[in-house]
This record gives structure tokens, sequence and C-alpha cells, in this order.
């Protein structure tokens, strides 16, 4: 019967006509059933509306509602066309074409010709040439097939079967091994044939008891010689059935391990294979999340009462409980032990290790994962064995290659021979590094297995290294490629093992420092950031295995009890318990301590004295916690002020840096890296890590507070420095000699990139970015970052170039001063920073003592060019490079400004100014004096020591020899320093008539000279705030042509101090008043007398009139009164004019300025202020002031007679002294002041004071004229002017001015332009 048509709801005729154009898909849903659109598209290719070679069109552009696969897409049209194939009343031209249809998508692979032989009729088949036999024939094959197959049965006839016959078997099977060779199994062989014809024995139970016997017997080559002549197929039914008979549950006795030894050993044979043994699923015990009990461990029940906190609460002696984590694991695996008799399939895994079959075994292990079969003892045990008898020839070469390397240090042949024999036998333990992994943290169980295995990976990695060493010289390039990528595997393999079983394994070792020196041992050989990339997947793999996880959690629970304790009286005690928990959780004990020491800073010192017990490996681990707290996200790492450091940053590199100067053995690099990394994001808070760094290790400690006797010390030599700023350290200090050393090779190492200068750069270049990339909402915050960062360059500059000896290292060290300035964008005042020390090291060609800045003693004529004789200096630091000569600097320092400049300025000036130091032009001769005096008391004192015991003795002549030997040094430096002042003197006497002589723009020449080279250094540090005033001073007392001092303080106080006090930071305005207070202090020693300053000053260029003109008339001693008269009204001006201000900025630099120059210069008014920082600068303003009270003058005694004073008009009272502030720490309402009140009518109030020396010094101060000197006691005293107003006075806020009636300009022939 047909079947029906169906109506075509998908292969329509529009579809058809479509089809036939040759467009197919566009007439079709987005999504059509499979099945349906199949049957459809059969039959239109069966009825000829479409060719069938369309079919592949049509399928690539349809697309099936369920997406189905390849494999699905062919069984239905299978299906479709089998169905259509049962209709037998299909005329023969629509069967001709199905035939067709079904030949072609045989031949185009969409469906499988296997399928429609499963499916199809045998009529069918034939039609379409699938079978090669006829359809009547192919039916009767397929029913004689299955009769075979499903009816016919193979007897046994177990009747007949005699017991004699199995008697004689099993007697012939248990003779023993008496004959175990080749004829004797063939013999035997023979005769077990013979017996199951004679006996007619059942052949699959002659094998059963042959099974039996090879279990029992230990003579494994005679039975195996005798399963080949049983069916292979027949063996692991066999085993199945007996494997079978111990799962009944009327057995009791479990699997016996013979058994499973035999099946092993039959699968390592390839008598049988794996996967028919393991035919039966295997069943996974559902356990208790160990994981949730290891991670309560510790953790406090909210819902306690006190009193059971208190039973918790250890009593008595604490000792640490190193084993809690293994009680743990003993009483699991003791609870797991039923599971390894039960489960045949961890029996079948240990008979493999039995047979030491590991390939196999390594297959077990990956599909036994769930069950954790390692955590069990007996198969723990096996893979223990295992590794032992794999390792042992190769610990063998291990130990003699160790032995002769380190025997024929001399002999490389023999050490490479040696090398190479040991890398060979050690590439051959590829599975021995696989068992390592499946092992992983319990190799705990067999610590003498882990030490021969960390001895002989660092042989296998050393041995590979020296394979690449030796082969870089030969010239075979292959074999060096070979070389490389064998290191390569072997690195691969070396770290595998420690991150999946070493490292864990440490964690289950009680207290085993001699573990974990021999895994340092290993773990040295890698860097630094392999070592930290396996400390961190360390510390996530025991999250996922409950046994690591209960130790670390017990650790923690440790260490937090002995932090609590840990006290200065039970250091020594409780030390070696923090070392027992660090040696066995060095990763969880340490991060636990670094967390607390954030928390609470005073655990420093105690901390680093426990950490004397701890080995190399947990203080490298220790440096990684350390990065690892820095980069840890979510934590502020400024205080909410946006200013102050948090105080967590400030713990942790306080505690780094004693802990470094401590254990100088701590390796560095990777925090370096960690910086220069940061440097380059634009990131630099974490330079207070360097600052602590270079503080604690080499003490070399920066501080703006210095005193003036530390001041005045730093223009003296090396030993007058270090006595002044060595805060209590020793000079020969061993362990400081030592940090400091090891500082150095950290960031210089010999193999590793040097850090030092990129650090270096990468410092001083986020110094100028601190300001540009700014995103602090106030000023005073950039400020800080700024200051912060400053003060870590000069630190780290001044360490660089004292650590790195020679001077000549150093020098090959930094790149060129050009470099530094164009390739790396280096502002100039800190490139010469850094250059400077170099250029020291420039020599005379003439004569090679002989360096700059000394005199070389040429006599030079008048017409000479100096240039000639500068040109003639070399810096030779022996390298191969081209030696650089001073005219390169020159010609280097040309490009630094903008071309303008040099038409007020010369180079050679600015190299000059640049190049030098304090030392150069100063002799702190009572500072050398001084600490002269202080040693030879020191040695006074000994000598009245009355201790005559030996050791007294012993140590007082110590202590003496240290003493002369510090005072023959100061005593020769001294000396040294006076020579080479008198020398650097007489070199710039001789080039000082260049400097401005060929300058085109005089008039601009103290302008450029204050924008390019005074205030750029005197801000820079205290040191050079104070060689500004100095150089000045040299400028002028060497009479320097065209240099103008009258104009050059001029210039300073009334155009550019303003502005300069606005735009400094906090430090930087604190330096800039010490250049302040230097010029000062020299121009009120040239006014305290007239004699003083006609000496030095009467015939000087520098008080030239017209100081475009150096020869014309000079400023008389009463002109110079009245100018300073003039400098000290407008310095009162301008600073009354900032504390008035609104601007935060203002009042700071005004309030830090006041400060410095309150020794020449106490002239105040303070308003009152709510911020508290305010009113601590005024509250030392105001004490500083008070403190110069007795020195201070009236404006007669100022003036000399010079001046021309009004008397001020007298004021109707208003209010008393209650409502105002008073100076010297008065304060009104709670507000500290320090108030210097303005006489009103525009006169200004100015005051005498003494300079440091001791001199009485003028100092204008507005009075009333014929005022007595205030020498009273009373509170209006403490006010910075000797004037006495009445009580009820009025005082006004106005600042002071200089009135049209001034003195100075009567009589005064300076120009508008000449004096401002």
């Amino acid at each position: 019967m047909s079947l029906p048509l169906l109506e075509c709801k998908y292969v329509t005729e529009e579809f058809v006509r479509e089809g036939k154009s040759g467009s197919y898909g566009s007439k079709l849903p987005s999504s059509v059933p499979m099945l349906r659109f199949l049957y459809e598209l059969c039959w239109v290719l069966v009825r000829g509306e479409l060719p069938i070679q369309s079919c592949k069109a049509v399928l690539e552009k349809v697309k099936f509602l369920d997406d189905p696969s390849k494999e699905e897409l062919a069984s239905c049209f299978a299906d479709v066309v089998t169905q259509i194939a049962q209709d037998l009343t299909m005329s023969g031209d629509h069967r001709s074409r199905l035939t067709k249809l079904a030949k072609w998508l045989v031949e185009s692979q969409t469906v499988p010709q296997r399928i429609f032989q499963e499916r199809c009729e045998e009529e069918f088949l034939w039609e379409a040439e699938m079978v090669k036999i006829k359809a009547q024939d192919l039916k009767g094959k397929e029913v004689r097939l299955n009769t075979r197959l499903l009816y016919q049965q193979t007897k046994f006839n177990l009747l007949r079967e005699e017991s004699e016959g199995y008697a004689k078997l099993i007697t012939l099977l248990c003779r023993g091994s008496a004959g175990s060779s080749h004829n004797a199994s063939a013999a035997t062989m023979g005769i077990i044939k013979s017996l199951i014809g004679h006996f007619d024995l059942d052949p699959n139970r002659v094998f059963d008891i042959v099974l039996d016997c090879f279990e029992l017997e230990q003579d494994y080559d005679t039975f195996l010689n005798l399963i080949p002549i049983f069916p292979k197929s027949h063996a692991s039914q066999i085993l199945g059935f007996k494997f079978q008979y111990y799962q009944r549950l009327e057995v009791n006795s479990p699997v016996p391990s013979g058994l499973y030894k035999l099946t092993a050993l039959l699968v390592k044979k390839n008598f049988i294979s794996l996967e028919s043994m393991l035919t039966m699923p295997l069943k996974f015990p559902f356990e208790l999340d160990t994981c949730t009990v290891a991670n309560n461990i510790g953790k406090i029940n909210l819902a306690a009462t006190g009193k059971d906190l208190m039973e918790d609460e250890k009593q008595g002696d604490f000792k640490v409980d190193l084993y809690a984590a293994l009680d743990m694991e003993t009483e699991a695996v003791a609870e797991r032990i039923p599971e390894l008799e039960n489960n045949q399939t961890l029996g079948l895994l240990d008979g493999f290790l039995s047979v030491d079959d590991w390939g196999h075994a390594n297959i077990m292990f990956e599909r036994l994962a769930p069950l954790n079969p390692v955590a069990h003892n007996h198969i723990c045990d096996g893979l223990f064995r295992l590794i032992e008898k794999r390792i042992t020839h190769a610990y063998r070469i291990a130990r003699q290659t160790r032995f002769q390397n380190s025997s024929s240090a001399g002999s490389e042949k023999i050490a490479h021979a040696a090398n190479t024999s040991a890398s060979k036998t050690c590439s051959d333990l590829k599975e021995v590094f696989q068992m390592l992994v499946t092992v992983g943290p319990y190799l705990y169980r067999n610590t003498q297995l882990l030490q021969k295995i960390c001895r002989l990976l660092r042989v296998y990695y050393l041995s590979a290294l020296d394979l690449v060493r030796s082969s870089d010289g030969s010239s075979n390039q292959e074999g060096s490629a070979d070389e490389i990528k064998h290191l390569k595997e072997a690195r691969f393999r070396v770290e595998e093992a420690l991150g999946t079983c070493l490292l864990p394994s440490l964690q289950l070792i009680p207290a085993n420092p001699a573990v974990g020196h021999e895994i340092w041992e290993v773990m040295s050989l890698l860097p630094y950031e392999a070592r930290y990339r396996l400390y961190g997947e360390w510390e996530k793999d025991d999250e996922r295995n409950p046994l690591l996880l209960a130790a670390r959690q017990v650790a923690k629970l440790d260490t937090r009890w002995i932090l609590k304790r840990l006290a200065k009286e039970n250091l020594k005690p409780l030390g070696r318990m923090v070392a027992k928990l660090a040696h066995a959780n060095p990763m969880t004990v340490l991060r636990t301590i670094v967390t607390q020491i954030e928390a609470y800073r005073d655990m420093i010192a105690p901390v680093v004295d426990a950490f004397k017990y701890l080995t190399q490996l947990e203080y490298d681990i220790l440096e990684y916690v350390v990065i690892e707290r820095l980069v840890q996200s979510g934590r502020a790492k400024l205080k909410d002020d946006g200013i102050n450091l948090s105080d967590w940053l400030q713990s942790l590199a306080s505690f780094w840096g004693h802990l470094c100067k401590k254990y100088p053995s701590m390796e560095l690099r990777g925090l370096f890296q960690y910086l220069v990394n940061q440097l380059k994001r634009g990131q630099g808070i974490e330079l207070v890590l360097l600052q602590e760094l270079i503080q604690q290790m080499a003490n070399v400690q920066y501080t703006e507070n210095l005193t003036e006797d530390q001041l005045d010390a730093m223009a003296g030599s090396e030993t007058l420095r270090y006595h002044a700023t060595s805060f209590g350290m020793t000079r020969n200090n061993k362990a400081l000699v030592k940090s400091s050393n090891r500082l150095r090779d950290s960031l210089l190492p010999n193999d590793e990139p040097k850090l030092a200068i990129p650090l270096l750069l990468l410092i001083a270049q986020h110094r100028s970015l601190v300001v540009v990339n700014a995103d602090a909402p106030y000023i005073k915050m950039v400020t800080e970052q700024f200051d912060r960062c400053h003060g870590i360059l000069l630190q780290y500059v001044d360490f660089l170039s004292s650590a790195v000896t020679p001077a000549t290292a150093y020098a090959q060290l930094i790149p060129s001063l050009e470099e530094l300035v164009h390739t790396y964008h280096l502002e100039p005042e800190v490139a010469f920073l850094v250059f400077r020390p170099v250029m020291r090291l420039f020599k005379c060609r003439r004569n090679g003592d002989i360096s700059w800045p000394l005199d070389s003693g040429e006599s030079i004529d008048a017409d000479s060019d100096v240039s000639k004789s500068e040109s003639s200096m070399i810096l030779d630091v022996g390298t191969s490079e081209k030696a650089v000569t001073w005219s390169d600097v020159l010609d280097t320092v040309r490009t630094m400004l903008p071309s303008k400049a040099w038409n007020s300025l010369s180079p050679d000036l600015y190299a000059t100014f640049w190049g030098l130091t304090l030392y150069d032009l100063h002799v702190p001769r009572s500072r050398y004096e001084s600490e002269i005096s202080k040693q030879h008391a020191a040695l006074k004192t000994l000598e009245e020591v009355a201790d005559n015991s030996s050791s007294a003795i012993t140590k007082r002549k110590k202590e003496k020899e240290r003493i002369q030997e510090s005072l023959d040094r100061l005593t020769g430096e001294l000396k040294k320093h006076e020579e080479h002042v008198a020398s650097v003197r007489r070199r710039l006497s001789r080039e000082k008539d260049k400097w401005l002589s060929s300058c085109p723009d005089t008039l601009k020449i103290n302008m450029e000279f204050l924008q390019r080279c005074i205030f750029p250094r005197c801000t820079f540090s205290m040191a050079d705030s104070v060689y500004c005033a100095m150089f000045v001073h040299m400028l002028h007392s060497l009479g320097t042509p065209y240099f103008n001092t009258v104009n050059h303080i001029d210039v300073l106080i009334c155009k550019t101090l303003q502005p300069m006090i606005c735009c400094c930071t906090e430090y930087e305005v604190g330096r800039l008043g010490r250049f302040l207070f230097e010029t000062l202090k020299i121009a009120y020693h040239w006014k305290s007398a007239e004699s003083i300053y006609e000496s030095e000053c009467g015939n000087m260029p520098g008080f030239a009139v017209y100081y475009r003109y150096p020869n014309s008339q000079r400023v008389t001693f009463g002109q110079f009164v009245k100018v300073h008269w003039k400098w000290c009204a407008k310095i009162t001006k301008l600073l009354i004019q900032c504390l008035e201000s609104n601007e935060y900025m203002e009042i700071r630099n005004a309030l830090i300025m006041l400060t410095k120059i309150s020794g020449v210069f106490p002239v105040a008014k303070i308003k009152n202020d709510e911020r508290e920082d305010l009113k601590v600068l005024a509250t030392g303003v105001a004490a500083a002031l008070s403190a110069r009270k007795s020195s201070w003058v009236t404006d007669e005694e100022f003036g000399m007679g010079y001046l021309e004073l009004k008397a001020p008009p007298v004021h109707t009272p208003k209010h008393t002294p209650s409502q105002n502030g008073l100076v010297g720490g008065e304060s009104t309402g709670g507000r500290s002041t320090a108030n210097q009140q303005p006489e009103s009518g525009g006169k200004d109030q100015l005051s005498k004071t003494k300079i440091p020396d001791g001199r009485t010094e003028n100092m204008p101060s507005k009075s009333d004229q014929g005022h007595p000197k205030s020498k009273g006691g009373n509170p209006s005293d403490a006010q910075p002017s000797v004037s006495k107003k009445p009580v009820d006075q009025k005082e006004t806020d106005e600042s002071p001015r200089i009135s049209d009636e001034n003195p100075v300009k009567a009589g005064s022939k300076y120009s508008e332009a000449e004096l401002h």
C-alpha cells in the first residue's frame, strides 16, 4: 500500500520553483523541524521535482530548530529513506530515484553506509549496491549467524572430570621453581596439555587453578610462561569472577593482596587490559566536608559565654602544638582503613605499585583522584618505595657529581663530564616527577626521601645550567639550542616538584629546619620571580587540601597567641616558638606576624629580635609577604587628610628597615623591582620603604631639622660630617658596613639587572611628575608628596655616592650629563646633584694629580684665554669609551638653558656654581676644634677610669686607639681642608674675570643668576642654601666684575622674595629662609661698623653705584644703612601681606620663613587662625622672637644717625591688651600669636638684633623718637619692637611702607632701575 502524501509545509511549490532557479532557503522560516523537513525533501527528490544534487545546497541553506549534530542528521536521513523504501507500490522511476538518493548520500558522506546496512531491507541494499551478496543469500547468512550466537551452547562434560587429573595438575604447579628454565617451562606446558587431554579437564578450570597457584607462588617467570597456552580473553573473565566472589555479602574476608598483585602483573605484561578490569562502576563514598572543619579552627563562637572562652584559653606554660594537624590527619586515615579493604579499585592500585607498574598506577591515580588514594598509608608507602627505587641510581650519580665538583674545582673537564653524566641520568626521571606530583604534600611522611629528592633536584638543575654555560663558548648552535631547551625543561620540572610536593610537604613537617634548608638549596637556584610565583600558588593550593588548611589554621591560631605575650622579658623562649611555627608553616606564620605589626607598631623591636632563629627560606618568604601586603588592594596608603602616610604603611616600612639592618642576608631585589614598577606607573608612595632601608642599613639619614652645629659641620670633611650626623653609630661598625654593602650589592648585583640607576632616574623623574600629575584636592597635599620624594632623592644619591667606591666606579655607573638632561629629561639641579661627584674626577692633562676644582698652579697671562686651561681638563674613568673633556661639559651646559639666558650668564660660571660644594668654599674651623676638644675630653675620661681588670684595660686600650685615630684624622683633614679651600679660591680668582665680562646684557645679570642658579639650589637642601649665600659672598670678596652685591640683595628682597615664598613647599621655604638668614647675617656684619664696611665693601665692584661700570663710584656707608632700612621694611611688608592672606600656603610659608630668620629679623605680625598646624608654627615663631628680645634696639640705634625718623601720633585707646595677641607665646582666646604692631603714620617699625657670632647688629625698628631701649619684663616686652606704646593706644594692622620722605632717596645716587 502506498504511503499517503502529506501536505508540504516547508518544501512548498514556491520553494521548489526558487530551487530550480538556484535560490534556496529564501522562502523558509528562520528554523524548521529537522525530521519533517527531511521527509518532505526526500519525497520531492523522489518525485523528481528537484535534482538529487540540489540536496547538498538545500542542507547548507536550511537552519534546523534543535541544531542537530552531523550524526543526528545522518540517522534521521537514513530513517526517512528506510521508511520510504517500505512502500512496495512505488513506481519504478520513483524507486530508481530513491536508490540514487541513497547512493548519493553515501558518496557525499552525509550518511555512513553502515547505518543503511543496519536499517534497510536486504532487497533495497542489493538495489543500492551497498552489499555484495544477493538479498536471499544475505537473509540465510543472517539466520545462521543469529542461531549460532543465541542458541548454540558450549558444553563441558563436567561429569567425566576426574579428581586425579586436578590433583596431578596441582602437584605439578606446586613443585616450586626448581626448574625455571625455558626448557622446564616448555615441559610443564606439555604436561598440562597432556593432563587436559587425558583426563578431559575443563580448560577454564585448569586456567583458574593455574592463576590460583600463580597468586600464591613467588616464582613469576614460570607462571608467566604458562599463561600464553590459554586464551587471553578468558583471563579477565576468570579474574572478574574471583573479585565478584569477595563482593558477596556472605563473604567476610577481604580480597587477598596476592590477587591484586597477580592482576596487576598480568596487566603489566599485557595479558589483559586495564579497561577490562575496570568495567565495574566505582563507588565514591560520601565523606565529611573536612575543608569546612579545617576552616572553623580558631574561630570564636559568638554564642559562647565568657566562662566558656576562659576555659578554652590555654593555661600554664604554653607549648606550640606542632602535631595538631597531623593528629587530625591520623584520625582521618584511621577512619578510611575500611575503605581500602572494601574498595577493590584501591587494592588494584596498590597491586600496580607492588609490581612497579607506574604507567597503569598513574592512570589509576587519575581515575581515583576524588578518593585521594595517597592519603592511605599503604598506598603512600608503596609510592615511596617506587620513588626510592627509581632514584637510587640517579642519587648515587648525583652524590658522585657533587663530590667531584667540590674536589676538582680546578679541573673543568672532569666537572663538565660529571655534570653531563648527571644531567643524562636525571633526564630519565620523567616518571619520578610524575610520582612527586601525585604524592603531593604527603611526602612529609618520609623526610629522608624528601631530602634525597631535594639534593637530586639541585644537582639536576645545576647540571643543566653548567651544560648551557659550557655550550655558550662552543660554535655548535644546534647543540646550544638543545642545551637551552633542556634547561627550560629542567626548570619546569623543578618548579613543578617544588610547587606541588616539596613546599606543601614542609607545612606538615613539625619544626625541621634541616628540611627547610634542603628546600632552600633548590629554591635559591631559581630567580626571585619564579620563587614568588611558587609562593603564591602554594597559598592557593592550601585552600583545596583539608590537611594543609587545618595546618594553616592551627599555625595562625598559635601565632596570634604568642604575639599577645611576646615581650622583651620572654623574647628567647617565645622567639623560639615563633621559629618552630615558621619552620613548618612559614607563609601563614609570617603573614600573620606582618599583619599584626601593621596594626601595632610597638611590636617591631621584639619581633625583629625573635626572627634571629629563622632560616633563609623564611626570610625569602617574608620579603614576598611584605610585597604582597604592599600590593593588596582595598587599603589606602595615605590617611584621610591626604598628606600623611597611613599607619600600616609606616609600620611596614619601619619593620622592613629594622629587619634588613639586623639581618643583612635578606634579598632585596624583588622589593626594588616592585618600587621600579610602581614608579613607572607614577606611584611613589612606597618609596618610604627605600627611605627606611637606606636609613637603617646605611645610616644615611635625611632631615631638615639640623642644628646650627650640624649644618656648619656639613661643610667639613667626611669625618667631621660623620661625627655630626652619625646619630650614635660607630664609624667602623662591622654590622653597619656589612648591611650597607649588602644594600649596595642588591642594587648593583653582578649577574642580575642593575636597578640602582633606573631607580635613581625614576625617582628624579617622579619628583617632577608629582606636581604635573597631581590629583590632590589641596596644594598642601601636593607639596607634602613633593617634599617626601625630594628627601628620598637626596638620601638615595647620598647613599650611592658614598657606597659606590671608588669614585671612578660611580662615574662609570651613572649616565653622562647630556644623557641626564636630554635623554632622561632631568631638571638641571637634579642632573648636577647626580653628576657633581663625577666633575671632581676631571684632571689636568699636564698634572694628573690636580683635579677640579683645585688650582693647577699654571700662571696665565692677562691676554691668554682661561678657557684653554679649562679645555686641558679631562675625565678618564678607565673605560673603553672616549675620554670626556671639560669643554664637552661646557657644551652640554650651553644646551641646558635658553639661549637668552646666556646673555647674562656664562657657561663657566654656571658650571662652577653647580659643580662646587660647601666644602670648597668654607672651613668650619670652630666645628673641627670642637670635635677635637671632645676627643681630648674623651681620652681624659678614659684615663681617669679606676677599673684595672684585664678586660677593662683591653677595652680602654681599644677605645683609646679609636679616639686617637679620630683625632689624627680630624687634625689632618682640617689642614687638608684649609689647603683645599685656599686652592679653590686661587682657581676661582683666576677665572672670575671671564665669568660675566662677556655678557652683553648686564642689567639682567642678577635676575638671571637668581633664577637659574640661586633659587633652584638654595631650595634644594639646607647645605645648599648655606652654600648659595657663601658663593655670593665669594663672588663679592673676589671682586667679580659686573656682579653687583647690593643689587643682588635688592633684587632678591624687593622683586623675587614674595613670589618665591608663595610658590615654595614647606621644606623649600625653610631652606629659602636659611639662605635669607645667611644673606642678612652678612649684610648686618657689613653694617655693624663703618670700618668693617670700608675694609670689606668700600672698594669692591659689588658696591659700585652704577654696576654696569664696575669702576664707578662706590656706595657710601650711609647709603648702605639707608638701603638696609629699605630691605627690612620690604621684608616686613611682604611678610605681613602673607600673614594677612587667606591662603593657607602663604601663611604657613611666612611663619616658616620667620622661624628661620628670627635670629636676624624678628619683625612679624601674626593674626589669629583656627588651623591647628598654623597655631603650632605661630607658637614656634613667638618663642623664637621672645628668645631674641634682649637684643632688640631702637630705631635711632639702628639708623646710626643716617635716618630721619618722625614721632608717631598718639591714638585714642579703644581696647585693652587682653583683646589682642601678644608676642612671645602669649595666647589670646586659646590662639598662639606673635604680633608686631606697626605704628600708625606709615613709618616702618624695626628692631635691632644680635647675629649668632655675638656681635650686636643694628636692625630697623619703627618706634617713637627718643624712646629708650626696652629692658622691662612685662608682657608687652615680648613684642619684637622696642616701642612702648600706652596700653590704651590704638593698634593698626596696616603694613609698614617706605614713606616719601624716606632718606634712602635723599642723598642716594641710585637710579630707579639700579635700586630696584
